[in-house]
This record gives structure tokens, C-alpha cells and sequence, in this order.
């Protein structure tokens, strides 16, 4: 006899489904950011923007810090360390975009070229943007040292049992930039952790640092240095900028290196001159028959830059045993 009670359990079809679901739960991950698609996050406008609207921040540093504050305190960074404080939030990405910030960084770097002709330039080829200028165009970099590592062979002194005793010679060719077209030149063993603390205008001359002039052409660096003596020589460098990635220009290969001598005249004359005097040269070129031209085949590393921050940690203080080669890249 039925009852009139009877229960009624799930059917076949309810379980299997059931027991499906429970069996992908140990397959399929959670990916709890998913829920995010299609969520618009409003961008924050620049600092001055005329759609700025006024809201509460709920970031503890953007209610502590006013946007008055915050502009001031960026001005005040060189463009390397905006860049490292874009990638701190989106309101300090958006803010660090302001034309005012990149374009007193590119009229200092290139402010051998002139106010005007800057301005040309950025109007014809960089679409008005600052910023764009400052990623795209060669400039020299002046907040660090240029470093090209040089080694070779060297025969030893036969001693005791060994015949044929060799020696790996490692040195340094160092270049420092100003944005005024003055630059400094050092030829040394000595490690970057060491010049650099003597690589100024203040340096004297038994630290064996030259000054000189350069000019910049595209990517095209044009550099000469004199050395003073009883046979003085002037030493011209023509280098080609380059980087490793957009904006970074932190390399410099080194197309040619020519010393030549120059008579008194040109020796005696004014140091900014020196690199007008030998404009159009041929490499083959002296005015002083008692020092030949050379145009040197070795010691063409090409340079690579390090910042003033770095030289402490730089891998070019280790020694030739722990590094005998050094690829720049």
C-alpha cells in the first residue's frame, strides 16, 4: 500500500549534473580579477586640466599631499626618476604627463641648439609633444659617465719553469658630458668607482682629466680634446648614440679615434676653439710635422653609460679574473 506521504528524491539527470559541477570545481581555478571585466576605472586628469572635477581620494598619500604640492615636488625631478614615479599610481602617471615637465628637460638638453630651433624641431618631427622629443630624439646624457672597457694580451717575463707567461691588460676610456658642449676625457686603469669622484671641472692635473668641446648632429657626436706639452696633440673622437631601449641612450659606439698635432698658434688659442680648428680634417691630417696622424684600430669598445648612482655597484669595477670580457651590448 502506497503512502500518502511518499518522498520524491532528485531524478538522474538533477544528481549527474550535480556531481559534474562538484568534480570541475577541483579543475577549474578561481580568478577572482575576471569579475573586473567590464568595469570602467574614470582616469584622473592632469593637475590644472580644465575638466579637473573635485572628489575625495581615498589614497592616504593624495589626501595628505595636496595636487599643489605633489606638482612641486615633481618639477623638481629629472626625467629618469618621472619616469619611476609613473609607475607609482594612475593619478601620478596622469599628472607626470604635463607638457611643463618634459619641456624644460628637453630645452636644457638641448639648449645648444637654440629656444627656436627646439621648438621647429619639436613642431616638424614630434607632433608638439615634449614628451615624445624627449623618448625619440639622440641626446647625450649628462647625469652619469660613458665607460668603454678595453683589454689585451700583453707577453710577460719568462720565469722559472714557464715559457711563454701572458698577461690580460684591462683599461678605461671615460667621457663625461655637460649640457654647455663641454665635455671631460680620462684614459685610466683605474675602476669607475674610483674617476668618477675626479671626473669634474675641478679636477687637477695630476688626475690626468682633459677637457674639451663637442658637438651633436642627430646621433652624431663630434668631440676634441688637446693635450697640452712640448708637442701638443689633439685628440678627435666621432661617435654614434644609441639605447637599449626608447629614450635611454646609454650607449655610444665609437666610429673613429685620430690624434693629430697642431702648431703653436692653434695650440695657444682659445680652449672652445680647438674644436673648430680641426672641423674638416682628414684623418690623415697634422699641422705639426713631429707628431704624425694616427688613426687607432684598437681600444674602439663601444661606451657604455652609468649613472652617477650606480658606479658604487657597477659591474665594470670587477676585476679582469672575475670578468677577463665584457659584452656592452
Amino acid at each position: 500500500m502506497n503512502s500518502d506521504f511518499a518522498v520524491t528524491g532528485p531524478s538522474e539527470l538533477e544528481l549527474e549534473s550535480a556531481l559534474r559541477l562538484k568534480t570541475l570545481q577541483y579543475f577549474v581555478t578561481q580568478r577572482p580579477w575576471l569579475d573586473l571585466y567590464g568595469k570602467h576605472v574614470r582616469p584622473v586628469a592632469p593637475f590644472g586640466s580644465a575638466s579637473r572635477r573635485s572628489y575625495v581620494d581615498p589614497a592616504l598619500i593624495h589626501r595628505s599631499l595636496p595636487d599643489e604640492l605633489l606638482f612641486e615636488v615633481l618639477v623638481r625631478m629629472t626625467p629618469y626618476d618621472l619616469g619611476r614615479a609613473s609607475c607609482v599610481c594612475r593619478k601620478w602617471r596622469y599628472t607626470i604627463r604635463n607638457p611643463v615637465f618634459w619641456r624644460s628637460a628637453c630645452l636644457k638638453a638641448w639648449q645648444l641648439s637654440g629656444v627656436v630651433e627646439n621648438y621647429k624641431i619639436l613642431q616638424a618631427k614630434y607632433e608638439g609633444s615634449w614628451r615624445k622629443m624627449w623618448l625619440l630624439r639622440p641626446r647625450v646624457r649628462t647625469d652619469g659617465l660613458y665607460v668603454s672597457r678595453n683589454t689585451y694580451i700583453r707577453a710577460g717575463v719568462a720565469e722559472w719553469k714557464i715559457t711563454n707567461p701572458v698577461h690580460i691588460v684591462c683599461y678605461f676610456r671615460y667621457l663625461r658630458f655637460f649640457p654647455s658642449g663641454r665635455f671631460l676625457y680620462k684614459n685610466s686603469s683605474q675602476k669607475i668607482k674610483d674617476v668618477a669622484k675626479c671626473m669634474n671641472t675641478r679636477a687637477s692635473k695630476g688626475d690626468c682629466v682633459f677637457g674639451g668641446h663637442y658637438t651633436l648632429s642627430d646621433d652624431k657626436v663630434e668631440a676634441a680634446v688637446l693635450y697640452p706639452g712640448m708637442r701638443p696633440t689633439v685628440l678627435r673622437i666621432r661617435l654614434r648614440l644609441r639605447g637599449t631601449i626608447a629614450g635611454a641612450n646609454n650607449r655610444m659606439d665609437l666610429l673613429s679615434l685620430v690624434t693629430s698635432g697642431v702648431d703653436d698658434n692653434e695650440a695657444n688659442g682659445p680652449e672652445e676653439d680647438i674644436l673648430g680648428v680641426v672641423e674638416g680634417w682628414q684623418d690623415d691630417e697634422t699641422h705639426n710635422p713631429d707628431v704624425p696622424a694616427v688613426s687607432h684600430r684598437r681600444g674602439l669598445t663601444p661606451f657604455v653609460f652609468v649613472p652617477f648612482e650606480e658606479v658604487e655597484t657597477s659591474v665594470l669595477n670587477l676585476p679582469v679574473e672575475k670578468m677577463d670580457y665584457y659584452v656592452p651590448g
